[in-house]
Order: structure tokens, then C-alpha cells, then sequence
């Protein structure tokens, strides 16, 4: 039997919860494993059934798309569960915090119907999604804006090459992309990746791009 990704989805909108369950329904490999209409009936619902993956809306009342990704990443029993954030703007002043929270994507709400299949197959899969159109228009905004920066307190157990890396992964290119940069394979890459994404404790790729804009890594 194969394996099957299960979905919750968190959203006080119920014409997008109708949307997104119809639309997991077509697929053989998800399955909806519950819905809320606003994030504290969404935490209930995480904790009781501990989905694969959470597709959140980050504006909602009660408790709002970032108290929910703060309660899962703060409960070690749910470090399992991946939280995608949707939003109906494409620059929303909470996806820079999602993010640096533990998001392991962020997908506009009008994402056609297969951008958002592969956003939860890649999330369940251990990888992250940002939106393409998305991506370095965060960076731009908040990587090099006034903030100051946090540098991470393990960036120095980073070798050169992975420092080279993470700064090449904090633009938004695909291991393919920045492998082509490098004259290197994208293997090479990924494996550079994750033992950065493991020395820096980083939740995901998404998580280690904030670390690295935070660190001052952007090339």
C-alpha cells in the first residue's frame, strides 16, 4: 500500500477549506486528516490526529497563522508535522516571520491546483517551498533592509564551503541552479546543504535561507 501524506487544513475562509479538500480528494497518495476554522480549533486538530502536513492561513482570528507555527515547532511531540503558510498577498509582512519560525513553505492562495499538490509532496518529503515569484522579493525586503543582523551561534562550525553554499541557497536556487553556478553537481550540493542545515539546527531549507539573510550570508 502506498503511503499516504496527510493533510489538515487551517483556515477561517470556508469556501478555500471546500477548495483544498475537494482538491486533496482527487489524489491517491493525500488524505485530509481534519479541518479548523481558525488556529486554536487547528491546534486541537494537530495535536489529535499529528498531520504530515498543515496548510495555514496566516490571517485568522482566535489565534492567528504564527501562534499555531510557534505551538507546533515549541511541541517536541509534533516535530514531525510541516506547516505551509497561505496567504492571499504575495508580499504579507508575516511571511518573513513564518519562516523564521519553522514554515516549511509559503504558497499565495491562488496557486494553481498543481503548484500546491507539489508544495505538499515536497514538504512531506522533508524539503520546503517558497513561491519562485516570492522568494527574492523576501530576501530583498528583508534580508537587506535595517534589521540588524543576528548572526547564528553555530555559523562558525560552517566550513568555507558550506558558508559558500548557504549564501548561494539564501538567493532562492534550486541545488540544480546552484550547482550550475559552481561547476559542481547537484548532489555535491545537497550534500554541502545538509550537513549545513544540520550543524545550524535548521528545520528545513526554508529556515536555513532566514538563518543565512540573519547571519548576513546574502550574496
Amino acid at each position: 500500500m502506498a503511503f499516504l501524506i496527510r493533510v489538515a487544513l487551517v483556515d477561517d475562509q470556508p469556501l478555500v477549506r471546500m477548495g483544498l479538500s475537494t482538491l486533496i480528494a482527487t489524489e491517491d497518495d493525500l488524505e485530509l486528516a481534519g479541518e479548523a476554522g481558525d488556529g486554536r480549533e487547528g491546534m486541537a486538530l494537530i495535536r489529535r490526529v499529528k498531520p504530515d502536513v498543515v496548510l495555514c492561513d496566516i490571517r485568522m482570528p482566535v489565534l492567528d497563522g504564527l501562534g499555531l507555527l510557534a505551538e507546533v515547532t515549541a511541541d517536541p511531540s509534533l516535530s514531525g508535522v510541516r506547516v505551509v503558510m497561505l496567504t492571499t498577498f504575495e508580499l504579507d509582512e508575516y511571511v518573513f516571520e513564518a519562516l523564521r519560525h519553522g514554515a516549511s513553505g509559503f504558497l499565495l492562495k491562488d496557486a494553481s491546483p498543481a503548484r500546491l499538490l507539489e508544495a505538499v509532496r515536497v514538504v512531506a518529503d522533508g524539503g520546503s517551498l517558497l513561491a519562485p515569484s516570492v522568494t527574492r522579493r523576501v530576501i530583498a525586503e528583508f534580508g537587506a533592509g535595517s534589521r540588524p543582523k543576528q548572526v547564528h551561534p553555530r555559523l562558525k562550525d560552517l566550513t568555507e564551503r558550506e558558508r559558500e553554499i548557504v549564501s548561494w541557497v539564501a538567493t532562492g536556487r534550486s541545488n540544480a541552479e546552484i550547482a550550475e553556478e559552481l561547476f559542481v553537481s547537484a548532489d555535491t550540493v545537497r550534500t554541502h546543504v545538509s550537513r549545513a542545515m544540520v550543524k545550524l539546527q535548521a528545520r528545513d531549507r526554508a529556515q536555513l535561507v532566514v538563518f543565512a539573510i540573519q547571519s548576513g550570508l546574502e550574496r
